[in-house]
């Protein structure tokens, strides 16, 4: 049996959502972008939604509308996908990282308070795994040193913390929807904000620069094509309209692996952290720090070989090569990073997951930590 780390679930009704909208002349920049971004702005709770082509997308617009730029900072995590750092420098700012939490896996507050300086103007919290916890208090920080705050909430949707949606926390919050997502749009992403001239600029830039209304060769600013097509939209619209379905099947699968592993001594798994309703993104499991990453490595590797989809999940930022050539950073600056990255690892989590499926990863699992 192979099992893969994830997938989409994709019913009838996303089907003839987007079938609808290849039935008609507009494909692109059409009705169905609109009600996404007002259907979707709506579910969190936020004014204003603007749909791009990725998280990333998303995550460097935003930058741009705050104003960051060359000779700003902004404080990140080390423990997160590689867009996080990436856009700060796409928008020519300076990325400094600071280390997380050891329990939650986000970034520590008290750890990004000692990285500001006079040159700081974000902190740039992500909700690893889906995971709030203490996003809340990155967001105080923020107001308390009187920085800005965007909060890249692409592995987060449908989780709340102190009963606040993900997503509501930061003057502007993005999301994404890769096939692995808790909705998914093939590709995309969405900004959410509360103040129209952020989300107005952020229309304009997506567009290649153009304003509302002008022509389509009518350029205000330098812009890009990170439009996100009516297709897209049509089937983010037929997603989100199942939302708290597809919340309940994965904490259905959520539930499975924790009454499965929840006595398996070997590992940490994950937890709801008290105050936070989580919609998990992954399924992440890690390693006591008495084993080695060579044994994690050698655990990954059994678990392919019979048919286990698995992953390490994150490998660290701060140890990437062009990262470290390109901020000096080394191996040791983030020392809880990078033991917890060297013991990660992702099983199997989607939402169709059966109860035989979860079955056979954990006697897999266990046969194979049996044997490290």
């Amino acid at each position: 049996m192979k099992i893969d780390l994830s997938g989409p679930d994709i019913t009838q009704a996303e089907i003839d959502a987007v079938v609808q909208v290849l039935r008609t002349p507009t494909l692109s920049l059409g009705p169905k972008l609109g009600e996404f971004e007002t259907l979707f702005a709506d579910v969190i709770g936020r004014r204003y939604g603007v749909a791009v082509n990725s998280g990333t997308s998303a995550l460097h617009l935003c930058l741009l509308a705050l104003g960051i730029g060359p000779g700003d900072e902004v404080v990140t995590t080390p423990f997160s996908f590689i867009a996080t750092t990436n856009c700060v420098l796409m928008a020519g700012a300076h990325p400094v990282l600071a280390d997380i939490d050891p329990v939650t896996y986000n970034l520590d507050a008290g750890r990004a308070a000692a990285t500001i300086t006079e040159r700081t103007k974000a902190l740039l919290p992500v909700e690893v795994f889906g995971n709030p916890a203490g996003i809340d208090a990155l967001y105080d920080l923020a107001r308390q040193r009187a920085l800005l705050c965007l909060e890249d909430s692409c592995e987060g949707l449908g989780s709340v913390v102190n009963g606040r949606k993900v997503g509501t926390l930061g003057d502007m919050s993005t999301f994404a929807f890769y096939p692995n997502k808790q909705i998914t749009t093939g590709e995309g992403g969405i900004i959410l904000t509360d103040h129209e001239p952020w989300a107005a600029l952020c229309c304009s830039l997506r567009n290649q620069g153009r304003d509302a209304g002008g022509g389509w060769l009518a350029h205000a600013r330098l812009g890009y094509n990170y439009r996100l097509s009516d297709i897209q939209c049509a089937l983010g619209i037929a997603q989100l309209r199942r939302l708290e379905e597809l919340k309940a099947k994965r904490r259905r699968v959520f539930e499975m692996y924790r009454a499965r592993l929840s006595g398996e001594q070997r590992l940490v798994i994950p937890q709801d952290p008290p105050g936070c309703q989580v919609n998990w993104f992954v399924y992440v499991v890690r390693l006591r720090d008495e084993f080695t990453p060579t044994q994690r490595d050698r655990l990954l590797e059994r678990l392919r070989q019979a048919g286990i989809g698995c992953s390490n999940y994150f490998s660290p930022i701060h140890l990437q090569p062009f990262i470290q050539e390109r901020l000096g950073y080394q191996k040791g600056d983030f020392p809880v990073t990078e033991r917890i990255a060297e013991r990660t690892l992702a099983l199997p989590f989607c939402n169709n997951l059966t109860e035989e499926q979860v079955d056979t990863v954990c006697r897999a699992l266990q046969k194979s930590l049996d044997t490290l």
